[in-house]
């Protein structure tokens, strides 16, 4: 696991710690979303997993082996692959197939490994035949992918992704988090910095980010109902729970741990069946017709 342990860090100069007494542990297979307002600590945490920053005080420790061990970075760089905000960072091939070597390449790999993994890496991101391509003639959600496949080529244990779906438009969106909810049923450990609340659903638990603290831990559905907290953070909530909430505001007796539009069919349908009609269906019948 990658643990995380009374950690505090600031950045050269700065009078103000920018992670102040962080706790945390990552189980393997773990798929953990962080979220929080700009600006609370969510990159730079991220950023400690690999040894990007070293903890002021405090340990962390990636399959026990602390990231201040300067003789294991590149051990630890291996077992926790970072794919970044702006994929323009981190791609440096002059095709897709090169990019994604690179990385394999600089582990030493017999070429024929470092082929058998680029392979299996375009495969798992569905960019199979982008191979020869030159990065440059990509959009926005394929650039992500083909970092993401540098990042497999890697094979990493842990994998952690800070605003994969930033700028990209839905289809693109849609894409990437099949990619990445795909990597996490087949055993990848998966850290995911969203601001998109939608996109929280499939973790298996959210930690909270304020002012470079974790203010909260939970469920999705444990966050999710707290919406006045959310709220209170500037953080929105996943446009079903919305919903719910919105009905429940109105007098409807309707539960509010709802995160998906599947979820909210399912409570409305349960609730009808009940007898327990939409207020404003039965406003609709108490109302005379027109003749």
């Amino acid at each position: 696991m990658i643990e995380v342990e009374n950690m505090y860090f600031r950045y050269d100069g700065d009078s103000k710690p920018t992670l102040i007494d962080i706790n945390l542990a990552i189980e393997d297979g773990e798929y953990l979303a962080i979220i929080g307002p700009n600006g609370c600590g969510k990159t730079t945490l991220i950023q400690h997993f690999n040894a990007l920053h070293l903890p002021e005080s405090g340990t962390v420790r990636v399959d026990g082996i602390p990231t201040s061990d300067s003789r294991r970075v590149r051990e630890i760089r291996r077992l926790v692959g970072m794919v970044f905000q702006n994929p323009d960072n981190q791609i440096v091939g002059m095709t897709v197939e090169e990019d994604v070597a690179f990385g394999p390449e600089n582990l030493g790999l017999e070429p024929r490994e470092i082929g058998k993994r680029v392979v299996e890496s375009l495969e798992a991101v569905g960019l199979s035949s982008f191979a020869k391509r030159p990065p440059h003639t990509l959009s926005g959600g394929e650039k992500r992918l083909v970092a993401m496949a540098g990042v497999l080529a890697m094979k990493p244990r842990y994998i952690a992704f800070d605003e994969p779906t930033s700028y990209l438009d839905p289809s693109s969106s849609r894409r990437v988090l099949d990619v990445i909810r795909n990597l996490n049923r087949e055993g990848m450990t998966v850290i995911h910095i969203t601001h998109d609340m939608d996109e929280i659903a499939a973790a298996d638990r959210i930690v909270v980010m304020n002012e470079g603290r974790i203010h909260q831990a939970g469920t999705p559905h444990e966050i999710c109902s707290d919406v006045e907290r959310l709220g209170m953070l500037g953080l929105g909530i996943p446009k079903a729970t919305e919903l719910l909430w919105k009905l429940k505001k109105r007098g409807e007796i309707v539960r509010t741990d709802i995160l998906t539009i599947e979820e909210a069919c399912d409570e409305l349908v349960a609730r009808l069946r009940k007898g327990i009609p939409d207020r404003s269906l039965r406003k609709q019948q108490e109302e005379p017709r027109d003749v």
